[in-house]
Order: C-alpha cells, then sequence, then structure tokens
C-alpha cells in the first residue's frame, strides 16, 4: 500500500493486478527497441529487457469531510473483457480496501476518469446472478458526456472491442445507474474539499483528470490521458483506446508543460512501482522524478 498527503488530503492507492508486457498492447510504438533508451524507466517502469511494468489499481483521497475512491479497477468475475487475464477474476480487492481502512461502505464519493472496463468494474458485485452495486452509500460523479457516449455506444456495437465495452457498460455502469447512485456533472466539476475534475479529453469524449489541492499543495490523479511513463518521453505515443489520437497528444502535451512549470504530483492511474513523482523537463520531452 502507497500513501502520499497533499495538504489535509491523503491519498491511497488500492492494487488489483499488476503486470509486465501489458502496456505495449495499448501503445504500440513502445517495443523493447523504442524503450532501450529511456533509462530513467528501469527498474520501476520497465524491465530490463525493455517490457514494460503496468498497474490496475484505484485510489481513494481521504479528505477531513469524504472518502473519495477514483475509478473501481476491473472488479471480479466479469465476462466479455478483450485480455483474457481480466475475465473470471477473484481478487482480494475490496478486502484490501477495507485493510487499508476504507470498507466499502464507507466510501461516499466515486469518481471516474472515464468509463473504460478497467475503471469500472468494482461498481458491482455479482450477487445471486445479479449484478448488484457495491458503493451503495456513495455517489456516482460521471461526467454526463462520457455517459451519453458509452450508453449510445453500447447500443450500436457491433466489432469485438466495442462489444467488450458494451458488456463493461451492461455489467458494471447500467445497474449503478438504474439504482439511482449516479450523479451526472460537467467535466469542471467541483466535488469539494479541494477535489476538482479537470477536462483532458482525447482518450474519450468526457476524459477527466481528478486535481487535489491544499494549503498551498497539489496533485492530479492523470486517468488515461497518460497511461505508462514512457509517454512522457515521447508524448506523441499514442493508445489503441484514444477515441481522438491527436486530441490525446494535445492533451498531454499541453498538461506535461504545465505539470513540469507548477511542481505539482503527477499519479499514474496505470503507472506501476513508485506510481507517483514531479514531471520534469528533459530536453525537448520530460521525465518523471519519482
Amino acid at each position: 500500500m502507497q500513501t502520499w498527503q497533499v495538504g489535509d488530503a491523503t491519498i491511497t492507492k488500492i492494487v488489483e493486478l499488476e503486470s509486465v508486457g501489458d502496456a505495449e498492447l495499448m501503445l504500440p510504438a513502445a517495443t523493447p527497441e523504442a524503450v532501450e533508451g529511456i533509462d530513467w524507466l528501469y527498474p520501476h517502469f520497465m524491465t530490463r529487457d525493455g517490457r514494460l511494468r503496468t498497474s490496475i489499481h484505484s485510489l481513494v483521497i481521504e479528505t477531513p469531510e469524504r472518502r473519495i475512491l477514483v475509478d473501481t479497477a476491473l472488479g471480479n468475475q466479469k465476462q466479455g473483457r478483450p485480455v483474457d487475464a481480466w475475465n473470471n477474476l477473484d481478487t482480494p480487492f475490496l478486502r484490501r480496501l477495507a485493510e487499508a481502512g476504507f470498507p466499502a461502505e464507507s466510501i461516499d464519493t466515486v469518481l471516474f476518469t472515464h468509463l473504460h472496463m478497467d475503471h469500472v468494474g468494482w461498481n458491482t458485485r455479482l450477487v445471486d446472478g445479479n449484478w448488484v452495486p457495491t458503493f451503495t452509500n456513495a455517489r456516482h460523479l460521471v461526467v454526463r458526456e462520457e455517459l451519453d457516449h458509452w450508453r449510445a455506444d453500447a447500443e450500436t456495437a457491433t466489432d469485438g472491442m466495442r462489444r467488450a465495452y458494451a458488456a463493461a457498460f451492461a455489467d458494471s455502469v447500467r445497474p449503478v445507474v438504474e439504482a439511482g447512485l449516479v450523479d451526472l456533472v460537467g467535466n469542471r466539476h467541483q466535488v469539494g474539499d479541494g477535489v476538482r475534475l479537470a477536462p483532458t479529453p482525447g482518450h474519450t469524449p468526457g476524459h477527466v483528470s481528478i486535481e487535489i489541492t491544499s494549503r498551498g499543495e497539489r496533485a492530479l490523479i492523470t486517468g488515461d490521458c497518460i497511461h505508462h511513463p514512457a509517454q512522457l518521453a515521447h508524448p506523441e505515443w499514442t493508445s489503441h483506446g484514444d477515441l481522438d489520437a491527436a486530441q490525446a497528444v494535445r492533451t498531454r502535451r499541453e498538461l506535461l508543460s504545465a505539470l513540469a512549470d507548477d511542481r505539482s504530483l503527477l499519479i499514474g492511474t496505470h503507472f506501476a512501482g513508485p506510481t507517483a513523482g514531479y514531471v520534469v523537463r528533459d530536453g525537448d520531452s520530460y521525465r518523471l522524478h519519482a
């Protein structure tokens, strides 16, 4: 378990899965040959032979007034996911969450950077053959544009990947909507207690990062606008999952430039190892000083 202090806010990482090599499935340019010269990625973010390390985890933001869960990973017993290892999971994620001091019933707010399957899975649990909400005492805040996009796409999905997204919407998003636990918000919504959404579009239409400010300190949870620290060295590297790749690159370049200038802590939603650090300029690109 890793934690970071940002003023009065504490941010805790709850791991579901860690892997080696999965990032190359999402970042086709990040071949072992391409990352070989990015020495600072080793050992935390890649292996000695150039395979990228990644993590699927959630982050809990605890403020004096709130317990906020950011993204809910993959979930157990889900089907129809495009990565074999993501199907029929049986991980102790909820136990880890409780052991960190955050039993499911204590979460009062759930935030989503976006609604891809590896960010919404623990919204629901399978009980007696039905998908039921996990965080029953929490308001689930979803950017309206994001929900509208995936709801419409789920109704028209035809190819394999879109069917996978539709399956995730059906078992992990629709049940919390139908339970009345979802509040639709704008992409700059102020959650309160120094926590707000910050638009970082491109990966998905309503993608946001999560900004935490307290006592003059600031942190930013990336979501998938930066999948892997290798994209600091190569902001032009895009993901298979980017719906608007050109916009994703523009967003990433603007964000990295701003972070390099203001000394904010960057917390990666899929970053392995230290997971967080400070963006510093490195010639014409950037590196993560963990």
